[in-house]
């Protein structure tokens, strides 16, 4: 039907119209269906635009070193790990460079994943449990308030936190209470989905666990995983997959360096073309 007549038989009384009304119903419902999308509220870019703010990093004062290998598994930490008394590292990969480094430097290790046996390989001060970290308990799900405090240790002591569990990060985030929050000095998250952020509910969600990050550590160090590429959306680029690297607020040095990005220890993570972090997220 060409739009005159629908506008004919739309004008031309109140049966006509709702039947053309459920008719274009129908059609759009059909259209989604087949693309198998859904009608969502979008987040503002202005909502988009002060979160990537908030998240561009921040001199710390504070030389960035890599601990683990040049590639996948491996990050860049302020040095600042002198009195660490241990690391947790939720989401076993399939190399644990990373855990062994914290290992050598006198921490206890706890890792916990409920898709694999163990680590990839064994040290004295390694500790695992085959369960996934989330926002509650179950016998396949261990929060990390739980997981902490079965862990026997000093409840004073500073801690590392290095989580890669693949979009559970935002509720377990939301879950870890205040207390242990601080006693984080160092958190290093792999997040996941972050074009999602463009769909409001997502950005609600994710967003809250941001803010809750903010509150208590400031962001060091972004680096974009090349596993995907960037996601341009009025005017901004957001790569899917980002590490993001934070300190503990009052561990901050003031200091005048100039950041660069990508860093010179900064490796991609896979072998698709390099992913340069995006302007909008580092000036």
């Amino acid at each position: 039907m060409s739009p005159q007549r629908i506008v004919s038989h739309i004008s031309s009384s109140p049966l006509s119209f709702h039947f053309t009304m459920g008719l274009l119903k129908r059609i759009a419902r059909k259209i989604l269906e087949s693309d198998q999308r859904m009608v969502t509220a979008q987040t503002s870019v202005g909502q988009m635009q002060n979160l990537i703010t908030a998240l561009r990093p921040r001199a710390s004062g504070h030389e960035l070193i890599r601990m683990g290998p040049d590639g996948d598994g491996g990050y860049l930490v302020p040095d600042d790990l002198s009195g660490i008394s241990a690391c947790l590292s939720p989401g076993v990969c399939s190399v644990s460079d990373f855990e062994k480094s914290c290992a050598d430097l006198g921490m206890q290790v706890f890792m916990a994943d409920k898709s694999v046996e163990g680590p990839a390989s064994t040290h004295e001060k390694f500790h695992f449990i085959k369960k996934f970290v989330g926002s509650y308990s179950t016998s396949d799900f261990i929060t990390m308030d739980e997981w902490v405090a079965s862990s026997n240790l000093d409840p004073n002591s500073d801690l590392l936190l290095q989580m890669d569990i693949e979009g559970f990060e935002y509720e377990t985030l939301l879950n870890i209470s205040d207390h242990l929050m601080r006693r984080f000095r160092i958190i290093i998250i792999e997040f996941h989905a972050l074009d999602a952020l463009w769909n409001q509910g997502f950005f609600k969600l994710a967003g809250r666990a941001f803010e809750k990050l903010l509150h208590t550590h400031a962001c060091v160090h972004v680096h974009p995983n090349n596993c995907r590429g960037a996601v341009v959306k009025h005017g901004l680029s957001i790569p899917p997959v980002m590490e993001f690297t934070f300190l503990r607020k009052d561990r901050m040095k003031e200091s005048s360096q100039k950041l660069v990005f990508p860093h010179p220890l900064d490796f991609d993570n896979t072998p698709n073309p390099t992913l340069k972090l995006p302007d909008c997220w580092s000036r």
